[in-house]
């Protein structure tokens, strides 16, 4: 493909499309978290059985992400991408019309798979467009994460309003979406005709799999199997003992799903470190302000006594508009500072925002600005992810490697929902009145914050101390040609590439 004819198909069309399905992917994570209780009542199910609709998400993402992210780097993105798009209309479809528990389930397992999109579609960006085009492209395109984890929280609470709510309008809006992403992949992402194929390393896919599976199902039920319980200290022994099978599976296979080197460089595994530190972070404001505004003011002393909705659209949408806003220049600093100082700004930023919420949470005002300054933090780091990880491997292993990344920024978010339930229920207000449920004393929302600031305060130092200019390679993709990047599987990594 020459330079002409690659820049005549690339365009503002390709971003958009790619962007609205990133975009749904993201929302697959916190759709179901406003509505759990609604299920709950309307399926006559338990707490425990109905915390399975998240981690069934989780653990599917986990398996499916890195295996379809190879898959579409061997035999094309366009038709994996119709493939897990499809898979995905399917699962929101059964999730809208069924009021069965185990269907339900089904269903979250396929809207899972879907979240493979978001790697594919970055690889889809790196075979496209121009240099000069790429790294504001892939801002875009990652920015959409956070708009769409925010976006799916005011959309749930608009929809469950009223007396009556009913869960399945929740399931009709992802289908909707995801059939309209479906349409702008079919029609405006191009196939590519570069399919280097070979085997699928099932050995490899299947010990990462069952590694991340035991790593993810103990964050995720620990809170109601309890974290000294058997099963959670089993699933962890577990995970150690599947990583050294990991590792010892990919060095000895021909052809690896992971090539270990390219893991184990040091850019890609501190950009997966800090990928980790945003994912808790973003969760934990989501998570944390959420439950904080719903506290009734009267009988705890803090929060408003928001409803789910006013949550949903007074508190949490400024932080999705101010998310989106801020993708846009998100690329625009990754051209001018180096994706390394776009990290490192956005995780200042994030320090400080928290330091907000840590400190000056009492009045609506305060939390509605304090979460749309760790809105911009989340946007920058996360449009300065992919530029690390591009400029770090080689065109064949974008989508496998982006797909950890993202991985890892789900196991993030994972570690944040146990930690702030955890903290939520380990310190209770006394002297509440007889009939009213358990309710976190303030100090425990205070502690969420202060810990999700130390973790931006972390993506400061991996940016500044890790990510060294030699080692970041920070992306400067205006000097590379299409034609270096067509032929740089053969660049070995660590390189001077990166």
């Amino acid at each position: 493909m020459n330079p002409t004819h690659r820049s005549a198909r690339a365009g503002t069309g390709l971003v958009l499309a790619l962007g609205l399905a990133a975009m749904v992917v993201s929302m697959m994570q916190t759709l179901v978290v406003p509505i759990l209780g609604i299920i709950q009542n309307d399926l006559d199910t338990t707490t425990a059985n109905v915390s399975w609709v998240t981690t069934a998400t989780l653990l599917s993402a986990a398996v499916f992400t890195p295996l379809l992210g190879r898959f579409g780097d061997m035999h094309g993105k366009k038709p994996t991408l119709i493939g897990v798009l499809l898979v995905m209309v399917a699962g929101s479809v059964l999730a809208a019309t069924t009021s069965s528990l185990a269907l339900l389930l089904l269903a979250r397992v396929l809207q899972g798979a879907a979240t493979a999109i978001f790697p594919l579609a970055l690889s889809v960006l790196r075979d496209e467009l121009e240099p000069k085009r790429l790294p504001g492209a892939m801002a875009l395109v990652s920015g959409t994460l956070a708009v769409g984890a925010g976006l799916a929280l005011v959309g749930a609470g608009l929809l469950t309003q009223g007396s009556d709510p009913d869960y399945h309008r929740v399931f009709w809006l992802a289908a909707v979406l995801a059939l309209l992403a479906l349409l702008a992949v079919v029609t405006v992402v191009p196939t590519s005709a570069h399919r280097p194929g070979g085997r699928t390393d099932w050995a490899g896919a299947g010990s990462l799999a069952l590694l991340l599976v035991l790593v993810l199902l103990p964050l995720s039920q620990g809170n109601e199997w309890g974290w000294t319980d058997v099963r959670t200290l089993g699933s962890f022994a577990g995970a150690a003992v599947m990583a050294v099978v990991w590792v010892l599976v990919e060095r000895r296979v021909k052809a690896p799903m992971v090539d270990m080197p390219m893991f184990a460089h040091r850019p890609v595994w501190l950009t997966n470190l800090s990928g980790l530190l945003l994912g808790f972070g973003m969760f934990t404001q989501f998570i944390g302000v959420s439950y904080l505004v719903q506290m009734p003011d009267e009988l705890t002393g803090y929060g408003f006594g928001a409803s789910v909705l006013r949550a949903s659209v007074v508190y949490l949408l400024p932080t999705t508009v101010v998310s989106l806003i801020a993708s846009q220049f998100g690329g625009i600093l990754v051209h001018r500072l180096g994706a390394r100082l776009t990290l490192a700004l956005g995780g200042a930023i994030g320090v400080v925002g928290f330091a907000w919420l840590t400190f000056a949470h009492g009045s609506t005002a305060s939390v509605i600005l304090a979460g749309m300054v760790v809105g911009v933090a989340i946007s920058l780091g996360y449009s300065a992810q992919p530029a690390l990880i591009v400029a770090s491997v080689p065109a064949h292993q974008t989508g496998i490697a982006n797909g950890i990344n993202s991985i890892s920024r789900s196991v993030g978010s994972a570690v944040a929902s146990a930690v702030i339930t955890t903290l939520l229920a380990a310190k209770t207000l006394d002297n509440l009145p007889p009939g009213v449920p358990d309710l976190p004393a303030e100090s425990q929302f205070t502690t969420g914050f202060a810990l999700a600031g130390g973790a931006f305060l972390l993506v400061v130092v991996v940016a500044l101390v890790g990510l060294r200019p030699h080692h970041a390679a920070a992306a400067d993709f205006s000097a590379a040609t299409p034609a270096a990047r067509e032929n740089d599987a053969a660049t070995p990594v660590g390189s001077a590439k990166s």
